[in-house]
């Protein structure tokens, strides 16, 4: 069918769709009129607020303000005739983002939102989307605009850029804007989508599409304007810009945010701003529950009231039922109740949202025969047998628990069909999972020949269509869905996607002894959390002298400066032993079958687990670093990371090199933020989440953390000192701890937003009793109390 045509008739379905939209929210074309009619009719209701160091409420927007400031980034964009191109949205976490956006959209300029640049890596992909997307504008703030714009300015592929800092505009230009001849049929923004570090995809996300997902999330969520949200999701991905800042102008609720670094850090945060504030609607990807019972305290949880959280969505990534038992169990003193879980499932190539489940429902667990899975049938165990441990044998039976995702609604349809016969498969078997609706996106910016692929399928035996291939492998049971893999071999980890053949090609580079074209990159699930794992053959010439430790250090080091990941296991093959096809294209699942079963023909191993010696579970505590004589401060500090670093990785505490990398050892992200963390609590000091990419071994670290003790002991402060960091090196998962470089910078000078009058930042770090006092005289504040002082400006 023609590619006109087909888009075409989405764009039907979509406007009977619109029509169809809930009775208590107004029709709207576009979210400009979504927005312009909220600024009318609630121009005071402050709809985001934006917690300081994931605590602290700092800044707020209420729909006029967000109106008002739209329109004089629009004004500012039409005067340098923006319209119709494409604008690069490079941001810290915080409201200029949300401001940003809808300037573009009320300036009918496409936007782009995209990571700031961190190092050569990230700007590498920065610059592929800069030339896919023929990017004319980007849109920052001040505080990065220089050292942004110096960055991207080395590759002369780049010139055509022009900046904007948009925190600085003149209120008046507002009064020059008009409203945009958009429609829904109209692109809002592109959305590429994460992982390879190959050519990008932008998925083309209009208006329309936009209006009817929020639409479709709203029939699931049942939010109301009395609901109250939180994220912590970054913006710049579609759960955390369509659900956490789209969903709530759709609704009329108001929503806080925090950035994504201040939960890494301290996961209670989450929770405690959903107890404090009385929070209905929130989610994240599953690994953020697991960090929740796996981080927060006995004592923590005295504290926490979560009887107001009525949604706790979660999807991006695997859900796994283990977590979401021992989530509920660990909580449920606090109030928690198991029916507030909320899985569901989601692209960006449909927008956002696809299924979900009946609010107030207890989550759909189900147990298959592993086997059978694995053969495309779909096996039920009886309740009866139903085994809680993901994976493990029941009875004589290997089986997978899996969580179901819901059904579909309003006009979305899903189909399971056979990936080679591109027919409907039939009732207990497994397929690729097609999905139809309004939701899906018109296709992938400039690249019309995947686009057609991708999104303009039809079933051969029915001839029904355009259908979206979602590349997921899944089936419907009791009309619920349930998901099984992946059909291509896509490794997700933390919620974030990451491409088999990007690894394999950076193992294989890492060492001259490893064999190109004969690895492979794939994951398994290890104490309930996907880890990754290589399998990669020797060349001839290098097995009767291979260092295996050698070998696998560089694989182990090469992954992790790249991708901040740590590899569970590394296994070495002999040369020409891999599992291959008849066209010697590697098998990887093959090769993961047969790390599973033993079989591969392996020379020489590393894996994280089997490591014999484990370091103690908590380094034991040692005096704060006003207290630890200056002689022995270097040395205390050494030993403590040295303890940490080998509870977190499973070595021996002896084999820790202080001069090796943090890197080579598998740091990601996370684990990075967590030693910041867990250093800050020992020693009292307030210390950067990017600390172990600033100062990138022990050794350096040691000694950098000895000099500010010993400065903070000849200075004598009465309040802890924060270390300031270097300059910052990391790579493309860090755009949290970016952020958190610039969230005390990211001050307005031309006062864009409001802040509290008081905040218990402020006044936090005296010291004096009196504090105590008032914190909590502010803790005893009424909601209409509150309310008044956040809704006062600063004069």
């Amino acid at each position: 069918m023609d590619d006109n045509l087909a888009v075409k008739i989405r764009r039907a379905g979509m406007k009977d769709s619109l029509d169809q939209m809930s009775e208590n929210i107004p029709k709207f074309s576009t979210l400009v009129d979504l927005l312009r009619y909220r600024a009318i009719h609630q121009p005071d209701q402050i709809i985001y607020t934006f917690l300081l160091n994931g605590e602290t409420p700092d800044r707020y927007l209420t729909h006029k303000q967000l109106d008002n400031h739209a329109q004089a980034i629009a004004s500012e964009l039409l005067h340098q005739n923006a319209k119709g191109e494409r604008a690069l949205l490079l941001y810290p976490p915080g409201l200029e983002f949300i401001t940003a956006f809808f300037g573009c959209l009320y300036a009918g300029v496409l936007a782009v939102p995209a990571y700031p640049p961190r190092s050569n890596q990230n700007l590498s992909r920065l610059e592929a989307i800069v030339a896919d997307a023929q990017a004319k504008f980007a849109l920052t703030t001040t505080p990065l605009l220089e050292k942004i714009e110096t960055q991207l300015a080395e590759n002369p592929a780049n010139n055509q850029l022009k900046w904007l800092a948009t925190d600085n505009l003149p209120t008046h230009h507002e009064s020059d804007w008009q409203h945009p001849d958009s429609t829904q049929n109209t692109l809002a923004f592109l959305q590429y989508t994460s992982g390879s570090t190959g050519k990008p995809k932008g998925v083309m996300v209009s208006h329309g599409n936009l209006l009817y997902n929020s639409a479709l999330i709203n029939q699931c969520f049942q939010d109301t304007p009395q609901s109250r949200g939180l994220s912590w999701l970054p913006a710049y991905h579609d759960m955390g810009l369509i659900g956490g800042i789209l969903q709530p102008l759709y609704v009329g609720l108001p929503i806080i945010l925090m950035a994504p670094v201040d939960f890494l850090r301290k996961p209670y945060r989450w929770l405690k701003a959903i107890s404090k504030y009385q929070v209905t609607t929130s989610g994240a990807p599953n690994f953020a529950y697991e960090l929740c019972v796996q981080k927060i305290t006995a004592k923590q949880l005295e504290i926490l009231d979560l009887s107001s959280w009525q949604m706790a969505f979660t999807g991006a990534e695997p859900v796994r039922a283990s977590t979401l038992e021992r989530f509920a169990h660990k909580f449920a003193p606090c109030g928690f109740r198991r029916e507030a879980f909320y899985p569901c499932y989601g692209m960006a190539e449909t927008t956002l949202l696809v299924t979900g489940g009946l609010k107030d429902q207890p989550p759909v667990i189900r147990e298959f025969e592993g086997q059978a899975l694995e053969q495309n049938r779909v096996v039920p165990v009886p309740e009866n047998r139903l085994n809680q441990s993901n994976g493990q044998s029941n009875g004589n039976v290997a089986t997978r628990i899996l969580v179901g995702c819901g059904r579909t609604w309003l006009n979305e349809k899903i189909a399971i069909a056979c990936p080679q016969s591109l027919t409907q498969v039939e009732a207990g078997a497994v397929g690729e999972i097609w999905v139809k609706g309004p939701s899906v996106a018109q296709g992938y910016w400039n690249q019309p020949e995947v686009t057609e692929k991708t999104f303009n399928a039809y079933l051969a035996d029915t001839g029904s269509g355009p259908w979206l291939r979602t590349g997921d492998l899944g089936f419907i049971q009791d009309g619920e869905l349930f998901v099984t893999g992946r059909l291509k071999d896509l490794i997700i980890i933390r919620g974030r996607n990451h491409y088999p053949q990007d690894i394999e090609l950076t193992a294989e580079k890492s060492h001259p002894a490893l064999r190109p074209a004969y690895g492979a990159a794939f994951s398994v699930e290890v104490e309930q959390a996907e880890q990754l794992v290589i399998v990669q053959e020797v060349s001839r010439n290098y097995l009767r002298k291979l260092d295996v430790d050698e070998v696998v250090e560089a694989i182990r080091s090469a992954v992790s400066q790249e991708y901040q990941l740590q590899v569970y296991a590394v296994l070495l093959l002999k040369t020409n032993s891999i599992p291959k096809t008849s066209s010697g294209k590697v098998q990887r699942h093959a090769c993961r079958a047969g790390f599973l079963n033993n079989t591969l023909t392996v020379v020489g191993q590393s894996r994280l687990a089997q490591h014999p010696t484990i370091a103690p579970t908590k380094p034991e505590k040692e005096p704060t670093t006003n207290t630890i004589g200056k002689a022995q401060t270097r040395h205390t500090l050494q030993k403590w990371i040295v303890n940490w670093l080998a509870r977190e990785t499973k070595l021996p505490a002896g084999s820790i090199n202080i001069s090796k990398s943090f890197a080579d050892y598998g740091l990601d992200s996370v684990t990075a933020v967590e030693l910041a963390d867990d250093l800050e609590e020992w020693l009292g000091v307030p210390l950067s989440p990017t600390l172990a990419y600033d100062y990138p071994n022990i050794e350096s670290l040691a000694q950098y953390l000895a000099q500010e003790s010993q400065k903070s002991n000849s200075n004598q402060e009465d309040s802890p000192r924060k270390i300031e960091p270097r300059v910052l090196s990391a790579g493309t998962e860090m755009q949290q701890l970016w952020e958190a470089q610039f969230q005390n910078l990211d001050r307005f000078t031309s006062t864009p937003f409001y802040r509290s009058p008081v905040t218990v930042q402020s006044i936090s770090s005296s010291g004096d009793q009196e504090v105590d006092q008032l914190l909590a005289e502010l803790e005893m504040l009424s909601e209409a109390q509150i309310q008044e002082i956040l809704g006062k400006p600063i004069k």
